[in-house]
């Protein structure tokens, strides 16, 4: 089967570095404490699609080309360190030893900026930006010592404004500072920018405390560039790619852009999505060719699905890989380290975890498969169990091709069926069973004539 086409948060990738092959150095600020998210968890470590903010922005300064990554964090903010090298283990880390502004954020990585030519400036709770959108800004200054992120907003209240003269920026005024006649201004800023690696220590350098809030802000650096006669560039963006996420609300509305991007990346590559507003993907979600998706499915991280499969509505995936032409649901879960084999019909109320199911496996209603290994062609009934779990330990069923473990089964672990075993009805197996052999263990029946109706008699005396 050939390699399914990835649909993550981009669909893209790496980009081309500028001709001139300078060495850039993303530099991503992560240092903000978000008290507005009211929560015990780090703002920037909170998910979009599977990935936290803080790794989205990452994957996509990596994807614009960037040479080297510094990660600008707060004292003490451990976590987001640890998180930032699983996301980017060759980048460096800086401290930021007080919340002096953005400016003093950037100059706190000031230690790696001589073996770069060029600095990209990124914030971690900006997570939407496209790697196409840095890369833009990076090829800026060919022509520019500053190269500024701008979009036109819908409604500009709280940002900044980007200042023009005869169509040229000569400053970025924050939202506080501006004049009434300024107010009405609609092109604002996005806070990312590149800045000439040449010129970037004295130009940071030089930002004093002359605004209002008495911070050291990056946006200074414009009309620091101006007075030294530099130029500076625009380079535009879509307003949806610099939402900043500061509370759950935008969290929230940041979530419905990136599952946006991903569904249209999803139809874009093959896959069918009944109604697309309700299927919800993660960032590394993988599909092959000619995919249906029904409404209500939630796809988490670590998921494939190879070509031609077919996910019903109200199944979870989660860790899973899903082999051509397999049938998930509706209502079936696939847990980590599931593998479903070609051909696989895992039916309503399925679950399954960590388990090999070879192909044309059927597991169609109410069961639950874990820990274990079957064959090829293998049936599982209704409400068949494998017993995994004795509250200590975790143990593997294996079940051989052409297996057909009956209704109501129970497979206590570790045991092996043979292939082409019939498993009866309502059987505790707790031994291992031969191949082509039955094994039934459960009581015999017992019938007591005119018992039911004496019961009855009695109890309505």
């Amino acid at each position: 089967m050939p390699q399914p086409p990835k649909v993550g948060a981009f669909g893209l990738a790496p980009m081309t570095r500028p001709k001139a092959k300078r060495r850039c150095l993303a530099v991503v600020l992560a240092a903000g404490e978000g008290r507005r998210m009211y929560s015990q968890r780090p703002k920037v470590l909170h998910d979009l699609a599977g990935r936290s903010l803080l790794a989205h922005t990452l994957a996509a300064v990596e994807a614009a080309g960037a040479d080297g990554i510094a990660i600008v964090v707060a004292p003490g903010q451990d976590e987001i360190v640890g998180a930032a090298k699983r996301a980017a283990p060759a980048a460096q880390i800086f401290v930021q030893s007080a919340p002096l502004g953005t400016a003093h954020a950037v100059l706190a990585a000031q230690p790696a900026f001589a073996s770069f030519d060029d600095i990209l400036v990124a914030f971690a709770d900006t997570p939407l930006v496209m790697p196409q959108t840095f890369a833009k800004l990076r090829e800026a200054l060919a022509e520019a010592a500053v190269a500024v992120l701008g979009f036109e907003a819908a409604d500009p209240q709280g940002y900044g404004r980007l200042i023009l003269d005869k169509g040229e920026l000569t400053e970025i005024r924050e939202d506080k500072d501006l004049s009434e006649s300024q107010r009405g201004l609609t092109l604002c800023n996005g806070g990312l920018m590149a800045i000439c690696g040449a010129q970037g220590p004295g130009l940071l350098e030089s930002i004093g405390k002359a605004n209002a809030q008495g911070e050291y802000y990056l946006t200074d650096i414009v009309a620091k560039a101006r007075a030294r006669g530099l130029k500076v560039a625009i380079v535009a963006a879509q307003e949806e790619e610099v939402l900043g996420i500061n509370d759950r609300r935008q969290l929230a509305a940041a979530e419905a852009v990136l599952q946006g991007r991903l569904r249209d990346n999803a139809m874009a590559a093959g896959v069918t999505l009944l109604d697309p507003r309700r299927v919800y993907l993660s960032f590394d979600t993988q599909f092959g060719r000619d995919v249906v998706v029904e409404p209500d499915v939630f796809f988490g991280p670590g998921v494939k699905v190879g070509d031609g499969a077919t996910i019903r509505a109200f199944s979870h995936l989660l860790g899973a890989e899903v082999g051509a032409g397999a049938i998930v649901g509706p209502f079936a879960r696939l847990r980590p380290g599931t593998v479903l084999g070609e051909s696989v019909h895992v039916g309503n109320f399925v679950e399954v975890k960590a388990a090999s199911l070879g192909a044309g496996v059927k597991a169609n209603h109410l069961a639950y498969i874990g820990d274990a290994t079957i064959g090829p062609g293998a049936n599982i009934g209704a409400g068949a169990i494998t017993c995994n779990y004795d509250g200590f330990t975790k143990f593997q069923t294996n079940i051989g091709e052409g297996a057909f473990i009956g209704v109501n089964a129970a497979l206590v672990a570790p045991v092996s069926i043979g292939a082409g075993a019939y498993i009866g009805s309502g059987s505790v197996i707790t031994k291992d069973v031969a191949a082509d052999a039955l094994a039934v263990a459960r009581p015999r029946q017992i019938e007591k004539p005119f018992w039911a109706k004496a019961f009855r008699a009695k109890h309505r005396k």
